[in-house]
């Protein structure tokens, strides 16, 4: 067997990932400050209206060439705003979604530990669209008010490497972007 695939076995054996599944798996490519590649395994069986949501936006091409717009240093990097987030960001970055509609929240027991990923939403727990963040560190504060849709499985170095945001709401001067997305089954 090779190492790769008993790295991977390794991984999914490890108890704080009992809770996700095999895919599906978004690829995230990565350029700037960061290169490289993201794997997220996505966690449809918590939530499958949400990964869904990413899966079709991922296949439609929507996310490539988006930024990370907000990357808050031992919290979180966010990105995903498939609106007013291409090409370098524009200064609405974050404060758009997709051509679909908003999903009603799919809360769950897992918690927002380093890797977990999670969808960002306004004040409206029903709200969240296109965007996502990465924790850099846990924030159990998080905990049963996002909806949690997967873990970095492959990648965490990348992730580490993302180009920090000022100020304590993290906007990014020349961010990072994910240049292309793909989903592998």
């Amino acid at each position: 067997m090779s190492r790769k695939i008993l790295a991977v076995l390794a991984l999914l054996a490890s108890p704080a990932l009992a809770e996700y599944g095999p895919g599906p798996n978004l690829v995230i490519e990565v350029d700037g400050e960061a290169k490289g590649t993201i794997v997220i395994d996505m966690a449809d069986h918590v939530a499958p209206n949400h990964v869904a949501q990413i899966v079709a936006l991922a296949k439609e091409g929507a996310y490539d060439d988006v930024v990370f717009h907000r990357v808050i240093d031992g919290f979180m990097a966010q990105t995903g705003d498939v609106e007013f987030g291409k090409a370098g960001g524009s200064p609405q970055a974050g404060m758009g979604g997709s051509s679909k509609p908003d999903l009603a929240a799919e809360f769950s027991d897992l918690t927002f530990d380093r890797g977990v990923v999670g969808m960002a939403r306004s004040m409206d727990p029903n709200s969240a669209n296109s965007q996502f963040f990465i924790m850099f560190a846990p924030a159990p504060h998080l905990d049963g008010q996002y909806t949690v849709v997967g873990r970095v499985v492959e990648g965490m170095d990348v992730v580490d490497a993302i180009k920090r945001g000022q100020g304590g709401n993290g906007e990014v001067a020349g961010p990072d972007r994910m240049v292309k997305v793909t989903v592998a089954d």
